[in-house]
């Protein structure tokens, strides 16, 4: 099969498809599911001056802990999980996955040094490398193509409660009854949910889809020759970088800076990231669907626009020293750092069509989850060689990595839209 199929936008849509109550049932317990995965994901972030002071760890040893151990077996089998999401029954790969990633979570609590935290870590990454891929891809099976990014926003509105409630549960209850026990009141709860997914009904590939295009073992080389594609995966790295390194060195930032206390942070945190996380998510969907009338690249020029804006607020929260300041910095960059997600999967799905759906998803995450990786460890080591410890304020020169990052990702993901309105039809 040529390559001519996928760069032009594979399949048509059924934009007449209807949308069943089943479907909307499946749309909300995957978002639950996601909600579980975020909140498991960075329930260890609030908790890091908890674990560094009982565990006397670097700032670069927490790095490791809180994002190398996800990513490094996060990015290995994202890929390898994305291709059998394309294969497999999708939704018992998400009920294996939550099993494994709620189980090891918990057991995070029972660690006692670096190395039995780095495992608990990687396996919490190891099951929820199952879950993008193929949720996603089940998502683009359960409604059509017109409502696509809307519908993966929703879905996507699951990291901004789940952020939300490990800063929130995560603060309250370490500060309250220490760090480990966060880990078994959060983690282990979800194994029952694990097996509410498995008893989900698995919806055919392609029904929302008119044309089914069959590929070759070998057609996955095609995602790799889409310019659009490319420029999608590099530009969503720079933004996911930024946006996980508030999450993950946010608390600490604080902590440091402004001499918060994990109460205080965990509360706020809490609260903005709902109050901004869940409508910018959704409707983030909403406009980048709009932003689709300008072409096959309207949804990257959203994105491109969301990162540029960035950009600034990022400057304000890092050097503001003013605390309402921060606060209205904290919630534009909530927002902004999840209005893409929907968008994001959404090109994906339309590009690679319904047999790659899962195998995109797979390279999209591991893009965007080595980039999490990278950043976090740059910021931590800058923040060892330029004392952040012993001279908290020098910290803000190592957060400058964010910044930077959305003016790349702005950049990237404007060569992409431009790349896709001129190579792929509207």
């Amino acid at each position: 099969m040529s390559t001519s199929a996928i760069e032009n936008g594979a399949p048509v849509a059924k934009d007449e498809s209807s949308v069943s109550s089943y479907s909307w049932y499946a749309l909300g317990l995957l978002t639950l599911v996601y909600v579980f995965n975020y909140l498991d994901r960075t329930i260890i972030y609030i908790l890091l001056p908890l674990i560094k002071k009982e565990m006397a760890f670097t700032d670069l040893q927490l790095a490791m802990l809180g994002s190398m151990s996800f990513v490094i077996f996060f990015t290995v089998l994202g890929i390898p999980f994305g291709r059998l999401a394309d294969r497999a029954v999708r939704k018992n790969m998400i009920a294996a996955g939550l099993a494994v990633w709620s189980l090891f979570s918990g057991l995070t609590g029972f660690a006692t040094g670096f190395w039995s935290l780095l495992i608990c870590r990687m396996m919490v990454g190891v099951g929820e490398a199952t879950l993008g891929p193929a949720a996603l891809s089940l998502l683009s099976d359960y409604f059509p193509p017109r409502v696509r990014a809307t519908v993966q926003a929703i879905y996507s509105s699951g990291i901004a409660v789940g952020a939300g409630l490990a800063f929130f549960l995560g603060g309250w209850l370490g500060q309250n009854y220490g760090w480990r026990l966060a880990f078994y009141a959060l983690g282990f709860p979800g194994i029952a949910i694990a097996v509410v997914v498995y008893l989900l009904r698995e919806k055919p590939r392609g029904t929302t889809e008119v044309a089914t295009t069959r590929y070759t073992a070998s057609d996955w080389k095609i995602l790799f020759k889409s310019v659009p594609l490319r420029y999608h995966y590099l530009g969503y790295g720079f933004f996911g970088l930024a946006a996980n390194n508030l999450s993950f060195w946010g608390p600490t930032f604080l902590t440091r800076v402004y001499e918060l206390d994990l109460l205080t942070i965990g509360f706020y945190g809490g609260v903005l990231t709902l109050i901004a996380g869940v409508p910018g998510t959704i409707l983030g969907g909403y406009f980048a669907d709009k932003f689709r009338r300008f072409g096959r690249g309207g949804r990257m020029l959203f994105g491109a626009l969301a990162a540029l804006i960035a950009v600034p607020f990022w400057l304000l929260f890092i050097f503001s020293g003013d605390l309402l300041l921060l606060l209205i910095a904290n919630l534009v960059l909530l927002a902004l750092s999840l209005v893409w997600l929907g968008p994001a999967a959404a090109d994906i799905h339309d590009i690679a069509g319904p047999q790659l759906r899962g195998l995109g998803i797979g390279v999209y995450f591991f893009a965007v989850i080595i980039a999490y990786g990278i950043g976090s460890l740059v910021i931590g080591q800058l923040s060892d060689w330029v004392g952040a410890a012993a001279a908290p304020l020098n910290m803000r020169y190592s957060m400058l990595v964010c910044p930077i990052a959305c003016l790349a990702a702005a950049l990237s993901l404007w060569q992409g839209s431009r790349s896709a309105n001129r190579s792929l039809p509207s």
